[in-house]
């Protein structure tokens, strides 16, 4: 009898396992040409608009801004065609346009007068400095119809281009620079940041900064870390535009990450949501779409990426070498972002692409 049962048991596999086969191999046939035309909904350019899966708005961009000393003062930056930077005038009526435009952030980022500059970047906790002025200009202004952005790191402040303190040797220390770091973020909260973005990479700086914001009651400031921002090649103009470009001894590898690396990106990311990010970014952006890809897979947080300066810089100039169009290049760039995984951008065709959008 057991010989038997077993026999039919056997059978019923069987007979389940051609059934299973004659289902996938109709299903197949089903759906296979032509009965299955992809074509079909790309025939017209409503049906397209229609089935699209991922689209691009004002609201996905976040503006970084440039701010240099005066009044009335536009600087533009040679290696950024169509970037400048701005006195805090100019900063004030690029957030209005930015507003008006629909963007919904800003991100500022400092060229500091070289005779502010120091070793230590003190510079960073005077409240007075450039990008305070600029957020409480920004905030008196606007208020909350726009958020305002601010990069905490130092690099914008030392008269070594690096991004902490430095030992004798000239390594970045990292616990020594955490105490900078916290009172800095400070600083810009306590002059209307809305959205506080350690860019320093140094290890346990997201924590410090978040606890340090809850001891002194900026309960909804978010913090906004590069948590996965790489020794990239694509840095060169922003380091023209804030001004510390010459100044930098060595490279960053000793904190920002190696462009070789994939897992390690998550396990920084991993440690920034614990310590209290509110959001994360990956820095640069298109080079690393696989990391922006794997973060909105893994993790139940906002996504963002910066489209760096680099690669800003290589849509213009191949756009003026004639080897493409430029909106369509600027737009299929950001487009791949979103499908990457995105929540925002930041990215300086923000203003660009938001009036093309709107037509």
């Amino acid at each position: 009898m057991r010989r038997n049962a077993a026999t039919s048991v056997h059978a019923l596999f069987q007979l389940l396992y051609i059934l299973t086969v004659l289902y996938y191999a109709a299903m197949t046939d089903m759906t296979s040409y032509p009965r299955t035309r992809l074509r079909r909904s790309r025939t017209t350019s409503w049906s397209r608009n229609l089935v699209r899966e991922n689209m691009l708005s004002a609201a996905d961009f976040i503006w970084p801004l440039f701010i240099v000393d005066g009044e009335g003062i536009e600087e533009p930056v040679d290696s950024l065609p169509g970037v400048s930077r701005w006195s805090v005038d100019g900063i004030v009526a690029r957030a209005k346009e930015a507003r008006d435009l629909g963007i919904p952030c800003v991100a500022l980022f400092p060229n500091t007068q070289p005779e502010k500059r120091s070793d230590t970047g003190a510079e960073a906790l005077n409240p007075d400095n450039l990008m305070c002025r600029a957020v409480k200009a920004i905030k008196d202004a606007l208020g909350d119809d726009i958020g305002v952005l601010t990069d905490v790191a130092l690099d914008p402040y030392t008269s070594h281009g690096q991004d902490g303190l430095l030992d004798d040797s000239g390594y970045v220390e990292n616990d020594r620079t955490l105490d900078m770091l916290v009172k800095q973020a400070l600083n810009q909260a306590n002059a209307g940041a809305d959205i506080i973005a350690p860019s320093d990479m140094m290890d346990g700086r997201v924590g410090a900064i978040r606890d340090a914001l809850e001891r002194a009651h900026h309960h909804n400031v978010q913090i906004m870390a590069y948590s996965a921002k790489y020794a990239s090649a694509f840095y060169g103009p922003f380091r023209d535009a804030v001004g510390s470009g010459g100044l930098l001894k060595g490279d960053k590898k000793t904190y920002q990450m190696d462009p070789a690396n994939g897992d390690e990106a998550l396990r920084e990311i991993a440690m920034d949501i614990a310590e209290g990010a509110d959001s994360v970014m990956v820095k640069p952006g298109l080079a690393y779409l696989d990391i922006i890809y794997r973060a909105k897979s893994e993790f139940n947080v906002p996504v963002f990426a910066y489209q760096v300066s680099g690669e800003y810089a290589l849509v213009k100039a191949g756009a003026a070498a004639g080897v493409g169009d430029h909106d369509a290049l600027m737009l299929e760039k950001l487009a791949a972002f979103k499908r990457a995984g995105c929540r925002g951008i930041l990215t300086y065709f923000a203003a660009e692409a938001a009036r093309l959008l709107q037509q």
